[in-house]
């Protein structure tokens, strides 16, 4: 048994390879349909045999799946095409290599699709960030009047854009650092990581393997690799890319840009990169108050989208025009309401401690309502450089005493609840506790700084319930 190298484009490259997908999701189903129309012989593998793992297969009408195994390679198997979530640690990947058997993602499988007139590619990762940013660069592109979508790791799966009738000028992709691991021929126009923080070291086994992950975003790039100047490493990223010849390094910065880099002065945010004499010259991209919200971490996200559209020539007015059009997702420090004087944020997409600290610089004086799954999080250091902000804290959730003995550590004097419930009321009486420790002028925010499904089916969920809590609060209920 061996690989075969299948090269890019439509054509009849793929007749008759026999690939086997890992994994029935939605990236998944999406690869195997594709290949199968292109003259791939799929086999579709998944540890699963749940009646919805049934109902999937069922649906691959013609497609062979097997389910309840997930170690054995088909025989015959010249490529593997895995799922995000899989671990590079898989046994099934380990029987590939011994097989000499690439595995790719369904990222890699939509790069080598393009056919020769495709769009290029604006692709953006970081740890925290990325779904927004996404989405505020394609509002940009679509207020310069490019055709575009918001694809990869949000929205449509990749490969049926790629394969899809619609054609794009250009597309926005949003990609993690699972789907970069397996996208090794990706060649972006331009590309950003965001920002690195530990996050999902299970599954890449070291911080070092992560942030190299992260970097594969920028191999290959041919105009603009953007970098967070606050962010050491994303910069660090950068200089050890192997980028084409010509492609800038472009930062972007909360503060006054200096040359080759995106920043805010009094308000405005301004180009020092994409213009004529960048030495002494600026471009007045837009202000403060067109980003939605204007928390600190959401202008960077805007100035690292505006970097990527400039990169690709859009005008300073379709920047601006593009940020005013755009509406974050839900569960992204959202204002609920004000009750009392008081302000309530769902911020529950907040799931790790950078996108918690990210969430807690915003505000001034808080009542935070944090705790569920750490996911092997440690909270001192979010604690420490939040302390002078806390008025209270309200704990929730099965890992709320991490939380708590840094508190006590480095917040002492800081009042604290621990809600010692995971019932369907717990988020009422959450923010109730919330509400008796708040006064006028102050924020109830929620930012767990951990995973929900503890307590709920997932972050959407968890912001649900607390929106609905701040109504019934609301109303007096």
């Amino acid at each position: 048994m061996g690989g075969r190298q299948v090269t890019s484009g439509q054509g009849s490259d793929w007749n008759g390879v026999r690939v086997t997908v890992a994994g029935l999701g939605v990236s998944g189903i999406s690869a195997a349909r594709a290949l199968t129309a292109l003259g791939a012989v799929v086999t579709v593998v998944d540890g699963g045999d749940s009646e919805a793992h049934r109902e999937r297969a069922a649906a691959l009408d013609g497609i062979e799946v097997r389910l309840g195994d997930a170690e054995t390679l088909p025989e015959g198997t010249e490529l593997v095409v895995t799922s995000p979530g899989w671990k590079p640690s898989s046994p099934l990947f380990a029987a590939a290599a011994s097989a000499g058997v690439d595995v790719v993602g369904d990222v890699e499988i939509a790069w080598r699709l393009r056919g020769p007139d495709a769009a290029p590619w604006l692709a953006i990762t970081g740890t925290n960030g990325k779904t927004t940013t996404t989405q505020m660069l394609a509002s940009i592109l679509r207020a310069a009047g490019l055709r575009t979508a918001a694809v990869g790791n949000i929205g449509t799966p990749i490969i049926d854009v790629v394969l899809g009738e619609e054609t794009y000028d250009v597309l926005a992709v949003e990609l993690s650092s699972y789907q970069l691991h397996w996208a090794p021929s990706l060649r972006a126009h331009s590309a950003v990581v965001l920002n690195l923080a530990p996050d999902h070291l299970d599954w890449h086994g070291s911080m070092e393997a992560y942030a190299a992950d992260k970097g594969r975003i920028y191999e290959g790039n041919r105009v603009a690799c953007v970098y967070n100047v606050a962010d050491k490493a994303t910069e660090d990223l950068v200089r050890g890319a192997d980028v084409e010849e010509g492609c800038r390094a472009i930062g972007f910065t909360l503060g006054a840009p200096g040359p080759s880099q995106l920043g805010v002065v009094e308000g405005i945010l301004v180009d020092r990169a994409f213009v004529e004499n960048r030495q002494q010259n600026a471009q007045e991209l837009a202000e403060v108050a067109d980003v939605n919200p204007p928390a600190p971490h959401n202008i960077a996200n805007a100035l690292a989208a505006a970097a990527l559209a400039r990169a690709y020539g859009v005008p300073a007015k379709a920047v601006r025009d593009g940020l005013r059009a755009f509406t974050p997702d839900a569960h992204r420090i959202a204002h609920v309401a004000d009750v009392d004087g008081v302000a309530y944020v769902d911020d529950s997409k907040a799931t790790n401690t950078h996108a918690a600290e990210a969430s807690l610089a915003a505000y001034e004086s808080i009542v935070w309502i944090a705790g569920g799954l750490a996911k092997g999080a440690t909270f001192d250091e979010l604690v420490a450089k939040s302390a002078k902000r806390l008025r209270g804290v309200v704990l929730i959730g099965a890992d709320r005493a991490l939380i708590g003995e840094a508190l006590a550590r480095h917040a002492p004097e800081v009042p604290v609840v621990d809600l010692d419930r995971t019932d369907t009321g717990a988020m009422l009486a959450a923010v109730r506790s919330a509400r008796g420790l708040a006064g006028a002028g102050d924020t109830v925010l929620l930012a767990p700084a951990c995973a929900s499904m503890d307590m709920f089916a997932n972050y959407n969920k968890r912001g649900d319930a607390f929106a609905q809590a701040v109504r019934e609060l609301g109303a007096g209920t």
